[in-house]
């Protein structure tokens, strides 16, 4: 990134701190955590012990970072190295992000950028300035795949309560500031789960790996098979609600899986494992040590704000999540998409000397799609 550029989001996400301190808390535990940041065009910082509100808004200040991250673990030593740390548990945490649906929407609000020259464009194979074939994809708030990724929150909401007896007030809901959502799981008998427990757990919530049996097929005997009523609990319930759609079905419904046979079964249940199994990035959920955004910060990948989303339903990231003022920017553009904030739509851009707020401005310094004029 230019240095004007990384000066001009600087000075943008200091106001933003000053401002919205009310936004930006420690969770708790604050001295077990280990806190990180990076700065624009610099390294990260790990392993820092903060232990109240206001010694972590004094490190905004004193740093202005682009990013601020914290532990979902909570250690004896926060801010010894990995090995000595002494982990004490962690939050269960999982990401849910739109790229990772693979809507069809996307090809329509995805660009390249190029490594090598810095253009910016859409489809083709390669760079149309230089003819490079190195590019980075980025992408912008599309509404189809946010209400995407809403609904894979509600369904995994769904799971942790009824399936995990988890309960809904200890369940916290962010927006990621990007295009997905951060789901936080806290004061849970889950805290002490180690990776591979939690490997176990992410495959069950994904609906990964689940055999016919699971729902009564018996595979010596595929005649004998007692398929499950759609008022049980847990994934026999859903997946009876899928295969049979209602209780006057299911006695119609059933003789034909048994006429289909063992095979056909298992090929339904893995073609259903995306669409009733929920869309989580496993990594993150297995992770025990890693540093997550903290809520209310800025992500710098958008200009956006890690927002807690107290209705999701209504919750809309190009307003919501919205935060940096609307100032006059004057800036040179290249974005082949369109793209909304605060319900005013932006582009397409080509190479246009544009004057825009400030929010826009920034969210398009920190997709790469614009510098200052």
């Amino acid at each position: 990134m230019h240095e004007k550029d990384a000066k001009f989001l600087e000075e943008s996400f200091k106001k933003y701190y000053f401002e919205h301190f009310d936004l930006i808390r420690t969770p708790p535990n604050p001295q077990m955590r280990e806190f990180g940041y990076q700065k624009f065009n610099s390294g990260m910082n790990r392993h820092i012990s903060l232990k109240s509100d206001k010694e972590l808004h004094l490190m905004l200040m004193t740093n202005i970072p682009s990013d601020v991250y914290c532990s979902n673990a909570r250690y004896s030593f926060p801010n010894l190295p990995m090995a000595e740390k002494d982990w004490q548990g962690a939050d269960l945490i999982f990401d849910i992000d739109a790229k990772d649906l693979n809507l069809p929407c996307r090809t329509g609000h995805t660009c390249k950028i190029c490594t090598d020259c810095k253009n910016v464009f859409l489809a083709e194979p390669q760079c149309p300035a230089c003819n490079s074939t190195k590019h980075e994809k980025t992408s912008v708030l599309c509404t189809d795949c946010i209400s995407a990724a809403k609904n894979e929150v509600r369904k995994l909401i769904a799971i942790l309560v009824t399936d995990l007896g988890i309960k809904k007030d200890d369940i916290a809901i962010y927006f990621s500031g990007n295009e997905g959502f951060h789901i936080y799981v806290t004061n849970s008998e889950y805290e002490k789960l180690e990776s591979r427990e939690r490997s176990d757990l992410v495959d069950y919530i994904m609906f990964k790996g689940v055999m016919p049996e699971t729902f009564g097929a018996k595979a010596s005997d595929f005649t004998k098979s007692k398929f499950p009523d759609l008022d049980e609990k847990g994934w026999p319930g859903r997946m009876a609600k899928e295969l049979f759609g209602s209780k006057s079905n299911r006695a119609k419904v059933s003789k034909q899986l048994i006429s289909e046979g063992y095979l056909a079964l298992k090929k339904r249940i893995d073609a259903l494992q995306k669409s009733i199994g929920v869309q989580i990035d496993p990594n993150v959920t297995i992770d025990v040590h890693r540093i997550f955004r903290l809520g209310g910060t800025i992500n710098s990948k958008s200009g956006l704000t890690k927002m807690a989303c107290s209705d999701i339903a209504k919750f809309n990231p190009g307003v919501d999540a919205c935060l940096i003022d609307g100032d006059a920017v004057a800036v040179t553009a290249s974005c082949p998409v369109t793209f909304k904030l605060k319900n005013k739509k932006f582009g397409p851009y080509k190479k246009d000397r544009v004057e825009i707020p400030k929010y826009a401005a920034v969210y398009m310094l920190c997709k790469g799609y614009a510098t200052l004029s």
